[in-house]
Parts: structure tokens; C-alpha cells; sequence
């Protein structure tokens, strides 16, 4: 009963888009999600019905005794069938290494991010104020920006284009 606790708390959409899962994970997970719902649901149900037979009210309620022998005999002589379900578990196994293997894709992947991303951070953190750097800094960095500058100087163009339309016309004339 505790674990029915803890999954009606659980946040499956949360859970979901933080760890980044594929749209085919998601569908598998959200389908077998559905169907062990609907495999308790029907469990309960079944477990709740009633599952011995009173004979003895049949033999007092009906006339025909031989119909209430014939049943009793026939319950007795009643034997479950057994299904091979090997079938269903290797289906289950298949299902399980899927899962498995995307999770570890998954994990993967967000390792390959988070390292990614520290070492962004680390940059960040590392990094001069913008104020502080020289323009030879900003060229040795990006020189497609001194061939561009270059290139404009070359054939006279003195302003960038959009300038005045972003930042307005500073001149006083």
C-alpha cells in the first residue's frame, strides 16, 4: 500500500521533461504505466468477489438434487488450467533491457550536458569583464571580425550596417 502512496505522489511529467527522455521512452513508460493500472484495478476487483460455491442453500432452494450432485461433482473435479507464460516474461525482459539501455543513453547523454555546461561555466567564471578587453584581445578571439572590419575599411565604408537603427544617430548635425 505504501508504494501506491509514493506513485500517486510521484510527478511522472516532471520527472519526464528534467530528465530529458526520448518521445519513445516516454510512450513506453506512459503505456506500461497504464496497463499495470489496469491490471490492479481488474486484480481488485477479482479479489473482492466472493469464490467458494454454497451448495448446501441450492440443495434446499431447488427440487432437482441430481443437477446440485452433478455440479458438486463437477467442482470437484475441477482443475485450473496453467498458461506458459514464459512468453510474456521474455517479452517483459525485452521491454526491461530497453529501458534499460535508453536510461543509460539518456544518462549518457545528460553527463555529456552537464559536463558541457561546467566547463561553460567555468569559462564564465574565468573570463574578464567585458570593459577590460582590448580590441586586439576581441580579433585574437574572433578574427572573422578583423576580416570584416578590414573588408569594410577597404572598400570606405565607415559605419556598420543597422547601427543608426538599433542605437540612433549620435551626431550633432
Amino acid at each position: 500500500m505504501a508504494s501506491k502512496a509514493v506513485a500517486a505522489t510521484v510527478d511522472f511529467a516532471r520527472i519526464y521533461s528534467s530528465l530529458g527522455l526520448g518521445k519513445e521512452t516516454i510512450a513506453s513508460l506512459q503505456a506500461f504505466r497504464k496497463r499495470h493500472g489496469d491490471a490492479q484495478r481488474i486484480h481488485a476487483q477479482l479479489a473482492a468477489q466472493p469464490t467458494t460455491v454454497d451448495l448446501s442453500h441450492y440443495r434446499a432452494v431447488l427440487r432437482n438434487k441430481a443437477v446440485v450432485d452433478e455440479a458438486e461433482k463437477i467442482l470437484a473435479d475441477f482443475k485450473p488450467v496453467t498458461y506458459d507464460v514464459t512468453a510474456h516474461i521474455k517479452a517483459i525482459e525485452t521491454f526491461e533491457s530497453k529501458a534499460v539501455a535508453k536510461a543509460k543513453e539518456t544518462t549518457e547523454k545528460i553527463d555529456a550536458e552537464l559536463k558541457d555546461l561546467q566547463a561553460t561555466l567555468a569559462n564564465i567564471e574565468e573570463a574578464r569583464p567585458f570593459e577590460d578587453l582590448t580590441s586586439e584581445e576581441v580579433g585574437k578571439a574572433h578574427p572573422r571580425i578583423v576580416e570584416a572590419v578590414e573588408t569594410m575599411l577597404k572598400k570606405g565604408k565607415w559605419t556598420v550596417p543597422g547601427y543608426k537603427e538599433k542605437f540612433g544617430d549620435l551626431s550633432l548635425m
